[in-house]
């Protein structure tokens, strides 16, 4: 088609032809800019021009828009680049390009710590134990909800305070500021939240979406570290061995025969309270003598069933196996549900869970029935670690049965105790505190069974 000298109203009365998908219609003025009409009645101006010995077409925009003097400055811009060898597509798609970068930053900056921490925890799940994930959750409760035990609704957690805080402004004064605050009245809960806080930050340095937004210093700032909580041990919070007999007698006289076992069962494995209570029956092998503790360190490991704590599994499994008792129902009241055994050893038909919740009470109470100093449960499990001392055990073993971490080069690299080398040590570390208690127990061809002092 021959070029014609663009006008609005040439540009307005120029229609595709017929039978054809699209017609062009060419300016004589300006090199390379056309008119494209299509069939459908689109209008839209174009330019066309080779470079490096190739035909390139650009759309320059609707008719509608786009006026005849602007198409025509903007084909003689396009012209411009290609006479330079530019490629105005390029030039298009760079500037694209830098603009969707530049609204991805606005919108990395706009990110809260709320926002990305389940994407964390998601990413890190696999990588944790369950009880390491239970922590991260914990610890960014926001608090709110209704107690299960009393009345009024559950404190926020400490690293709740900062989920509305946007990554950016994560620096150290803000951090120092929250570690003072929450140290006043929960040291312990948040020093913990400044670990899992920490892990978050350096993970977050590695991850695109969120690489640079926390500042450096964030969590190594001297302001941070002087607010830090100091770590201190605890002292006492640890059975005696002269306190064995009584502590024993005081556990056994426990009504709940599923709390006595639980304590005694802290005290004999030196597991953390939340892995024993998490057990399930499938964990449990007595053929093999055997526990599958979901560790919170490496996630799964397995520890000897030593014979006294297995003659006491074994009474728990027949109570969580025997049906209970029918009871006639009144007319008018529904059938209850079909029964099933728990799948858990240390069941509670009080708990959401359908598992031991809280045993800390029926502890105290049997603690001062015995006249002995308070003992958290987590000090049963310090009070393993210590009490093997006095049967010489290894130190490695004592730490492989609580899932400590290997604390040395040769510990890390060369040592590897089996389940049967480790039940060695541990059924003479059970025998030596059975005997520190004063309790006779022996196992008989038909069953396991305790005989009193």
């Amino acid at each position: 088609m021959a070029k014609v000298n663009f006008t609005a109203d040439r540009v307005a009365a120029f229609q595709c032809e017929a039978g054809k998908q699209q017609s062009i219609m060419w300016d004589a003025k300006t090199p390379g800019l056309g008119l494209r009409v299509t069939a459908a009645g689109a209008r839209s101006y174009i330019f066309e021009t080779r470079l490096d010995g190739k035909t390139i077409r650009i759309t320059i925009g609707d008719i509608r828009t786009w006026t005849v003097a602007k198409a025509q400055a903007e084909a003689t811009r396009h012209k411009a680049q290609t006479d330079q060898g530019i490629d105005p597509r390029q030039v298009r798609a760079d500037q694209r390009a830098q603009a969707d970068a530049a609204h991805l930053e606005e919108r990395r900056k706009d990110v809260t710590l709320g926002d990305a921490w389940p994407v964390y925890l998601e990413a890190r799940k696999h990588k944790w134990g369950a009880l390491t994930y239970a922590d991260h959750v914990k610890l960014a409760d926001k608090g709110g909800q209704q107690k299960k035990r009393g009345e009024g609704e559950t404190r926020a957690k400490p690293l709740a305070a900062l989920l509305p805080k946007l990554l950016t402004d994560l620096n150290g004064e803000c951090i120092a500021h929250w570690l003072k605050k929450e140290s006043e009245s929960r040291p312990t809960s948040a020093a913990l939240s400044y670990r899992l806080l920490r892990g978050f930050i350096r993970w977050a340095a590695d991850v695109p979406e969120y690489s640079g937004l926390v500042p450096a210093d964030a969590y190594s700032a001297r302001t941070v570290r002087d607010a830090l909580p100091p770590v201190k041990t605890k002292e006492g919070d640890c059975l005696q061995r002269e306190q064995l007999a009584d502590w024993f007698a005081a556990v056994l006289k426990i009504g709940s025969p599923t709390i006595s076992t639980y304590l005694q069962a802290l005290l004999i494995t030196g597991a953390r309270r939340e892995e024993m209570a998490a057990l399930r029956w499938d964990d449990v092998d007595f053929k093999w003598r055997s526990l599958s503790i979901r560790d919170k360190v490496e996630g799964t490991r397995i520890i000897p069933l030593t014979p006294y704590l297995a003659a006491q599994l074994e009474t728990l499994k027949r109570i969580n196996n025997t049906p209970p008792a029918p009871r006639k129902l009144r007319s008018g009241r529904r059938p209850p549900p079909e029964w099933a055994p728990s799948p858990w050893v240390f069941s509670s038909a009080m708990s959401d869970s359908g598992r031991l919740a809280e045993p800390r009470i029926a502890h105290n109470e049997a603690l001062k029935a015995a006249g002995l100093p308070h003992l958290t449960l987590h000090g049963l499990r310090r009070s393993f670690g210590t009490l093997c001392e006095w049967t010489e055990t290894p130190s490695g073993v004592s730490a492989q049965i609580m899932g400590h971490k290997p604390s040395a080069l040769a510990e890390k690299h060369y040592r590897r105790r089996p389940l049967d080398l480790l039940r060695k040590f541990h059924d003479q570390i059970e025998a030596w505190m059975l005997e520190q208690a004063g309790i006779q127990f022996q196992q008989a061809p038909a069953g396991l069974r305790v005989v009193a002092s």
